[in-house]
């Protein structure tokens, strides 16, 4: 998938370690302002570095590389070409960073933070439409007060703010203006469920790959 001048898309990529956290080589167009550069001065890479974090952190995530946590190393910078209106300088750049790639199968853990009578929704790190249906809690019951919550045979509640231990089932890629993952979980199995824990464990993974890089 190509990265446009806007640097709303990757142009190429390769990723290795097969699990959730990636990390991966892209390479994309940097797109500097004439203002902000001095005249008869060679580009200083952090200023390239300081635009490469802006715009990706508009694109937060793509369908190939996943969601976008911290760029490691700057690889290579190109030759600088001016843009049609002269205003900016565009550079081909290449760089590593690491990402997280949610993947079917995989055991997680996310806080509730939106509860309906079909089901809640849960986040974790940089994932928040992960939604698990009604259908994919054995044994439990929609309970409907101020705050709603679903109550299971053995008391245990699953409500907002409160942590669950889930299963990946399903994921899709929604190309639209929030440009992320929409996951479905479930609760069948072993181990799964209201679980208590920190708040910084809640996306341990995230926080893991984050501490690596």
């Amino acid at each position: 998938m190509g990265l446009d001048k806007a640097g709303r898309r990757m142009v190429s990529y390769s990723l290795w370690k097969l699990n959730m956290l990636c990390d991966a080589e892209c390479s994309c167009h940097v797109i500097i302002p004439v203002k902000f550069m001095e005249k008869g001065h060679p580009v200083l890479k952090g200023l390239v570095a300081t635009r490469l974090l802006h715009q990706l952190s508009a694109v937060i995530a793509t369908e190939n590389c996943g969601y976008f946590l911290a760029v490691t190393k700057l690889k290579s910078i190109g030759r600088g070409k001016p843009c049609e209106s002269s205003t900016c300088i565009i550079f081909p750049v290449t760089f590593c960073c690491r990402t997280l790639i949610p993947k079917n199968g995989e055991i997680m853990t996310g806080t509730v933070h939106i509860v309906q009578k079909r089901g809640v929704f849960l986040k974790c790190g940089p994932m928040n439409q992960i939604y698990l249906s009604s259908q994919k809690m054995p044994n439990y019951q929609y309970v409907e007060t101020e705050n709603p919550f679903f109550l299971s045979n053995d008391m245990s509640r699953i409500e907002k703010n409160g942590v669950v231990c889930f299963s990946v089932f399903a994921v899709r890629w929604k190309e639209d203006k929030y440009r992320q993952f929409k996951i479905l979980a479930s609760i069948e199995g072993d181990s799964l469920g209201p679980v208590s824990l920190a708040g910084t464990d809640v996306i341990e993974c995230y926080e893991e790959c984050l501490g690596s890089c």
